[in-house]
This record gives structure tokens, C-alpha cells and sequence, in this order.
């Protein structure tokens, strides 16, 4: 239950978060630094009632217009909607108006099913692209609904140094809710939330946090022993550290990215996982011209594409209200440079896997459907045989959807491209 002082708190920086200005994880964690005197119970609590703030703002819009200029009533209107709890149980915390108000608003819960962008939870742009790419309201609000929820932990088994089962065996035998994944090989789900970062399984490179999906993406390449691989967009190195694996440490793999930094927090986590294969190289842009040794060498190449991340709103909710379709016409843009600059290092007979962590067409099937038509020599490859899991569906045909109501991971496209030329 939050008190008084962690409520105070929540206001405070729900004043800066509702701005939608910076990424809520960035803003929660200055303000953390900042307030070194709060506790880990109070950081769980001011989180917790953030992150409810977000997923269920489509309501607290409706009953509270202003709501970045009335933090507070903001939070308390989460509690209400979000965390579940009841106007009695919040009356040591309000005083009289406040009290009236929630009472007020609790009214209106039935009537938001009444109206899609409540009963879903999703901006009005959001749920226009969605019909625009044939989405019924049914499947809008369900997938609204499974993204409110928060996401379990997903771990990676570093296959180098140990096996999953065991790996199992050896969490449940701490008494952890932990269980496998049911698509990757390589998957733990936790449902509790231990301090990881503290656990000799991760400090000794064993386990490595990663969504299934993202996992998925990894096995899809299919790279091997001593082939030469490019992650272009390698980002924060999940997929890089799994493919890395995959490789059993041999071959060459460029890890690009046009950020040092992430590239130099790599570098540590590599070291952890025992790889020696992986060398990260900053670029300025897809076109720069130290790509040119690469062109038309790589066995595979892998593109994690830039993209508006609407498939980890579990995760980030606060993006469906910091993207908007002026965004997504924008990365478009950059998808399809980086996309046309990354095919040109694949070699004839190599692969090319496309991915975002996007639910849009716009950033899916169409750009795959450009590229084909502007680059001749390319056979899609069906990513769910590929993949050899029977429990994935094919329906979306030859590329791999992923979504969180159906498969309980982020939201993930992929495709699969071999060159025939």
C-alpha cells in the first residue's frame, strides 16, 4: 500500500513524466539519483503507480483533461484504475474533495468499454493506423489489453557455458516461478523479480536478459560456425551476444551501431559470455564508407531496424503517446536507407533478416514489399519453418509476427531474405 510521502513523490515526477518529453525509464532513474534518501520499497511503489499512470491514461485523460498539470490527482486515479484500489482504502491519503472526485470517477469504469481508444487503452492516431491496416475494433482492444499488462523477465541461457535445463533446476531449486519458454531453446521465464544483476548466474555470463522474441530474431539468422556475420543495428548487443553463441565463438562478427556507447557497454558483456568473435565498430550512418570491405562478404546480416517500439509497450507504454504517425513516416524513411545499405554486404547464397520490435505494416510487410520491388535477386525464406517450432503459427504466411496476447512476448516482425545473385 503507498503512503503519503511515496504518493508526494509519484506527483513529483509524474509532473515531468506526463510531459512525454523523455523516455519514463530515463526520467525515473534521474529522479531516483537525485532522491538518494528513498528506499527500495519507495522506488517500487512510485514505479509501480508510474507505470499505472501510463497504461491506463486513455481514462485518466477522460476524467482528468489536465492531467500533467494535476500530477497528483493523476496518481490517485492510477491507484483507482490501475493498481486496483478501492476509495476506502485511500482515504488516510485524500482529503475530502479528493475523496468525492475518485468517488466521481469510479462511476465512469463501465462506461469507458463504451468508447475504443479507453476500453483499448490506445491513442486515437494509434488505433487509426491499426484500422487502416484492417485491424476489427475486437482485435484492437485485445491487443490493447495484453500490452497493460506488465511483462515477466526473460532470460537467455548463454548456451557456451550451460545448459538450460539445468539451468531451471538450479532457479527453481531457490525457489523462484521460473519455467521455459515455449518457442526459444535458449528461454527462462521469471515471474518473480530477484536482483538479477547480483545472481552468480549473471555475473558468471551464464544468463543474459532478453525477451523470447528477441531471441527468435537471433535464432532466425541460422549462423554457424566460422561464418562472417553482421549485426547492423546492434544496439544494446542482445541478439549480437546470442548469434555470438551460435557462432561458438568462432567466424567474425561485426557488431555495428552509430552509438559509442552502446557499443562500449558491449564490450563488458561480451567479455562475461566468454566470446571472442564479436567486433564492434561505430559507424556515422549505413553509408559510411568503412562498410565498403564488407560489401558482398557476409554470410548473413541482421537488421534490427530503427522503429517506433509500439511492440514493447508492456514494457515502455509511455511510447504510444511520444510516437506519433509523422514519426513513423520518418523512420520509414530510415528504415528503407538502412535496409538497401545493409543488403549490399550479403553475399550471393547469404541471408538477410529484417526485423523491428513494431505491430505496423507500414514498418513491416511494406518495407519488405518495396525492397523486393526495387532489388531483384531475393527469395523470401518462410521464418517459421525456419525456425522449427510447430507451436508457431503460419497464418501471417511467410513472415514471423509475433504479438503479446497470443504469444506472450514483445510485439516482433521478421523477415527472411536469401540472395540468389
Amino acid at each position: 500500500m503507498i503512503n503519503a510521502a511515496q504518493l508526494d513523490s509519484t506527483a513529483t515526477v509524474l509532473a515531468q513524466i506526463l510531459t512525454f518529453r523523455q523516455p519514463t525509464d530515463v526520467a525515473l532513474s534521474a529522479f531516483f539519483r537525485r532522491e538518494r534518501k528513498l528506499g527500495g520499497r519507495d522506488r517500487h511503489e512510485i514505479a509501480e503507480t508510474v507505470f499505472a499512470t501510463l497504461r491506463h491514461f486513455q481514462k485518466i485523460q477522460i476524467v482528468l483533461p489536465k492531467s500533467v498539470q494535476k500530477p497528483r490527482l493523476a496518481a490517485l486515479a492510477a491507484l483507482v484504475f490501475g493498481r486496483g484500489l478501492s476509495v476506502h482504502a485511500l482515504e488516510s491519503l485524500c482529503d475530502e474533495a479528493e475523496q468525492q472526485w475518485l468517488s466521481e470517477i469510479k462511476a465512469h469504469k463501465n462506461a469507458f468499454n463504451a468508447q475504443i481508444t479507453t476500453a483499448a487503452e490506445l491513442p486515437l492516431w494509434l488505433v487509426e493506423c491499426l484500422k487502416n491496416q484492417g485491424w476489427c475494433d475486437d482485435e484492437i482492444i485485445d491487443y490493447g489489453r495484453s500490452v497493460i499488462q506488465p511483462a515477466p523477465l526473460d532470460l537467455r541461457v548463454n548456451t557456451l557455458k550451460a545448459k538450460r535445463d539445468k539451468v531451471l533446476c538450479q532457479l527453481q531449486s531457490e525457489n523462484l516461478r521460473v519455467e521455459a519458454t515455449p518457442y526459444s531453446p535458449w528461454g527462462i521465464r521469471l515471474f518473480d523479480k530477484p536482483a538479477l544483476n547480483r545472481h552468480p548466474l549473471f555475473l558468471d555470463g551464464v544468463l543474459e536478459v532478453q525477451d523470447e522474441g528477441s531471441q527468435l530474431l537471433a535464432l532466425l539468422t541460422g549462423v554457424r560456425r566460422g561464418q562472417m556475420v553482421v549485426d547492423f543495428c546492434a544496439g544494446a548487443g542482445g541478439k549480437t551476444l546470442a548469434m555470438g553463441a551460435m557462432m561458438a565463438g568462432s567466424g567474425r562478427l561485426y557488431a555495428l551501431d552509430i552509438a559509442e556507447k552502446r557499443l562500449a557497454n558491449l564490450k563488458p558483456r561480451m567479455i562475461r559470455a566468454g566470446l571472442t568473435n564479436i567486433h564492434p565498430q561505430r559507424i556515422d550512418n549505413e553509408n559510411d564508407s568503412r562498410l565498403n570491405r564488407l560489401k558482398g562478404k557476409a554470410d548473413c546480416v541482421l537488421v534490427d531496424a530503427p522503429c517506433s517500439g509500439l511492440g514493447t509497450l508492456r514494457r515502455n507504454p509511455d511510447l504510444k503517446y511520444r510516437q506519433n504517425s509523422a514519426n513513423v513516416a520518418a523512420l520509414r524513411q530510415q528504415q528503407r536507407s538502412i535496409l538497401q545499405a545493409a543488403s549490399e554486404l550479403v553475399r550471393s547464397g547469404g541471408r538477410l533478416v529484417y526485423a523491428t520490435c513494431s505491430i505496423l505494416d507500414v514498418e513491416n510487410k511494406q518495407q519488405i514489399v518495396e525492397f523486393l520491388q526495387n532489388n531483384s535477386g531475393w527469395q523470401i525464406e518462410t521464418a517459421p519453418k525456419l525456425l522449427k517450432t510447430a507451436s508457431l503459427s503460419e497464418a501471417e504466411g511467410p513472415f514471423l509476427q509475433l504479438n503479446t496476447r497470443q504469444h506472450h512476448t514483445d510485439g516482433f516482425f521478421a523477415a527472411v531474405l536469401s540472395k540468389n545473385v
